[in-house]
C-alpha cells in the first residue's frame, strides 16, 4: 500500500526558510519520478519541482534558485528545501510520486502522477 506522508509546512516569515519532508513507505524513492506540487484556493495545481530516479532536478521559474528538490535513498524521503521565502509561496504543498524513472517533459503536470500525498500548509507572512 503506497502512502505518501508531508510534513513541515508552518508559519513562516517573509525571507525566512523552510523545509518540507515526504516520507514513503511502500514505494521506493530511488525508482520513481518524484515531485513537489502546490495549490492555493481557487487556483490550479501548480509543479514546484521535479526529481528524476538519478537526482537530475526540474524547477518552475518562480522558485529557480530559492527552492531545492532531493532524495534521501537510504531513509526513503523526498525533501523541498524553500529559501527566501515570499507571500506568494503560501500554499498547500504536495507530494507526488509517478511510475518511471525520469519524470519527463511533463514533470509539472499533474496528470503524470499516480500517488500524491494529503498536503501541507506553509503560510509566508
Amino acid at each position: 500500500h503506497v502512502q505518501l506522508v508531508e510534513s513541515g509546512g508552518g508559519m513562516v516569515q517573509a525571507g525566512g526558510s523552510a523545509r518540507l519532508s515526504c516520507a514513503a513507505p511502500g514505494l521506493t524513492v530511488s525508482t520513481y519520478c518524484m515531485a513537489w506540487f502546490r495549490q492555493t484556493p481557487g487556483k490550479e495545481r501548480e509543479g514546484v519541482a521535479g526529481i528524476d530516479f538519478d537526482g537530475s532536478a526540474s524547477y518552475a521559474d518562480s522558485v529557480k534558485g530559492r527552492f531545492t528538490i532531493r532524495k534521501d535513498n537510504d531513509t526513503n524521503t523526498l525533501y523541498l528545501q524553500m529559501n527566501s521565502l515570499k507571500a506568494e509561496d503560501s500554499a498547500v504543498y504536495y507530494c507526488a510520486a509517478a511510475w518511471g524513472l525520469r519524470c519527463g517533459r511533463n514533470w509539472h503536470q499533474q496528470s503524470r502522477y499516480n500517488y500524491w500525498g494529503q498536503g501541507t500548509q506553509v503560510t509566508v507572512s
